[in-house]
């Protein structure tokens, strides 16, 4: 075993991200990531340090020829963790990249219809309350409902049947993890080629949830003029439309990124977050009980979607606050 390969091995076991061990050695993270991918080797003053912070022998560290420190000399895991490492081979790393992207396409296309279900209803109950259409309000009204509730059920089927074929690799959320040799560099080597179009995506999707209002304030400036009142319900309709498609940039982006973090134990999916991470569905749940409530209560849909950004900013807070009980 190599001194990459030994490297990612103890810090695994601690439990610890690139940064943390950066912290530990006065380093950057970009050094650490040199160091496992191969790309450069530490000084002996860090070797050293990596002797120190890790509980083994330097002998361990430089003699490719050694495959395990002595037991008396390894650093304690964590045992907020549970003992067991789960192992994860080259096919299995490969397997579960390709089901994450199925994954990232289809769950971010369900979040977009989920967003956009309300549109038709808003339009047609619109529609016939200015007479365009040959409709009551009130059937106008249950005739669009009928709409939404068919597009959210179709998109909750997506989301369970995406979570039921993620069930293999449910051992990466809740398990720490050894990659077997190569895996880690495979990862990251496909980690660093998505880096530009995640941040692309990510910036295009923020920008379009933003810009997301501007037909809704133009239409509404505008419907006195034109002595109308389809203008605001265009509006809103073209706000959740932009809104749903910047959404779907988000998360498609997002688990595409958190793929390669939950194979290398980085980002959001440390050991420490994996304990963090326990109960997020249920915080995602709520999430959903309150938007999907609040919206069929007052049936203000171009307001209720505030919920989801709301959300995602506490959502920072609420997983800082499970890390810190965590520790």
């Amino acid at each position: 075993m190599i001194l990459a390969d030994k490297i990612i091995e103890n810090r695994k076991k601690n439990g610890w991200s690139q940064e943390e061990l950066a912290d530990k050695l006065g380093v950057s993270r970009q050094s650490v990531s040199k160091w496992e991918g191969a790309q450069a080797v530490p000084d002996m003053k860090k070797i050293v340090m990596l002797s120190e912070i890790f509980g083994v022998s330097t002998d361990y560290l430089l003699r490719d020829e050694l495959e395990a420190a002595d037991p008396e000399e390894t650093a304690p895991v964590d045992r907020g963790l549970e003992d067991a490492v789960r192992s994860v081979s080259m096919e299995e790393a490969s397997s579960f990249l390709e089901h994450n992207e199925r994954a990232a396409s289809r769950i971010s296309t369900g979040v977009m219809m989920c967003i956009l279900s309300p549109v038709l209803m808003i339009v047609i109950t619109g529609l016939a309350e200015a007479g365009f259409i040959g409709l009551e309000e009130a059937v106008a009204g249950a005739f669009g409902t009928a709409i939404l509730i068919i597009i959210v059920a179709t998109a909750v089927g997506m989301f369970i049947r995406e979570s039921m074929r993620g069930k293999p690799y449910e051992f990466l959320d809740n398990t720490p993890i050894d990659t077997e040799y190569g895996v880690s560099g495979m990862v990251k080597e496909r980690r660093d080629g998505y880096a530009e179009t995640h941040s692309r995506l990510l910036i295009i999707g923020i920008m379009m949830c933003i810009i997301g209002a501007v037909p809704t304030m133009i239409m509404e400036m505008t419907k006195y003029s034109n002595n109308t009142d389809l203008l605001p319900i265009a509006g809103v309709a073209a706000m959740l439309i932009i809104v749903a498609a910047g959404v779907k940039l988000i998360v498609l982006t997002c688990i595409r990124q958190g793929g390669y973090d939950r194979l290398l134990e980085e980002g959001d999916y440390t050991r420490l977050n994996k304990r963090a991470g326990k109960y997020d569905g249920i915080y995602w749940a709520v999430a959903t009980a309150v938007y999907l409530g609040w919206s069929f209560v007052t049936m203000r849909w171009e307001i209720t979607w505030i919920v989801w950004p709301v959300a995602g900013v506490l959502f920072a807070a609420y997983r800082e606050v499970m890390k810190a009980i965590c520790r």
